[in-house]
């Protein structure tokens, strides 16, 4: 609706995974350095934790894009919630690209191995990323993982997951560790919030970020979002919107927060409205 009036290529503050619009922020790329450790080094698992909203999906999206095919297959789940016999079918199933509906423990298991031991002769190293690794706390699922991990050096289990995980492998210490690499994301300095924007829209087609955002709607976003990408993305967004429908040459800081009181009392869009 509104990149046209602003001379976007594309909407910068979308949630997707589009590795483009990755931003390497310091502790983003150290994050990313590790896990990438993690993999060239087999250590059983590597956990990506952090709060809703930080990118934890998008910088996993990143690094898969970025290793080489020798890293494959490699199987993502982003609904773990499911009875282990399910979540060992689906396991093989996203592997081997056969139907295992309604297999066994045992057929899963055998399957899972004889596909990974394949891959190893034909120089391969598999990659299972689990999504929402913070509702797995059942003990038979959280043993389901465990056995999972016994497949290493095959394959490296990426598990990505908010904080509420880690009470959990803290009361499950032969989980925990097979655990070699364990990295926490956190929020964005003012510095890195304004540095996130700018990448964004430059991402999207922008040229000077000065251009669209006034100095302080950039540090008011920071400031009403706490330093999480997601809730930036949702500002900025509105923000733009808002601007462009009242054709502001530019956006304010006044914009930022009659969009952020809005989101705060669950009347957003109201303005539009009126």
């Amino acid at each position: 609706m509104y990149t046209t009036y602003w001379k976007l290529n594309a909407r910068p503050f979308d949630n997707g995974c589009d590795p483009p619009f990755y931003y390497p922020g310091e502790t983003h790329q150290v994050t990313l350095l590790k896990l990438r450790y993690a993999l060239d080094h087999p250590c059983g698992a590597a956990l990506l934790a952090g709060a809703p909203g930080l990118g934890k999906s998008l910088l996993a999206a990143t690094l898969l894009d970025d290793l080489p095919e020798s890293f494959g297959p490699r199987v993502m789940v982003k609904f773990p919630q499911m009875p282990p016999p399910q979540l060992l079918a689906f396991i093989a199933e996203e592997l081997t690209g056969k139907n295992m509906e309604g297999a066994t423990v045992d057929r899963s298991i055998q399957t899972i191995q004889r596909t990974l031991n394949r891959n190893i002769q034909e120089g391969r190293h598999a990659v299972l990323v689990i999504d929402e690794a913070h509702l797995l706390r059942d003990t038979e699922t959280l043993e389901t993982l465990r056995l999972l991990m016994n497949f290493e050096p095959a394959w490296t289990l990426l598990l990505i997951a908010q904080p509420l995980l880690l009470p959990t492998l803290e009361r499950t210490p032969e989980l925990e560790e097979r655990i070699g690499v364990q990295c926490l994301l956190r929020p964005f300095s003012v510095e890195e919030s304004i540095s996130y924007i700018s990448h964004r829209m430059h991402a999207a087609g922008a040229g000077d970020v000065h251009s669209v955002f006034d100095p302080a709607a950039l540090e008011a976003i920071h400031q009403w979002s706490g330093g999480t990408p997601r809730r930036i993305n949702r500002l900025g967004d509105l923000a733009l919107l808002i601007g462009f429908a009242e054709e502001q040459r530019r956006v304010t800081a006044t914009h930022v927060a009659a969009v952020a009181d809005e989101l705060l009392t669950g009347h957003a869009g109201r303005r539009l409205a009126a």
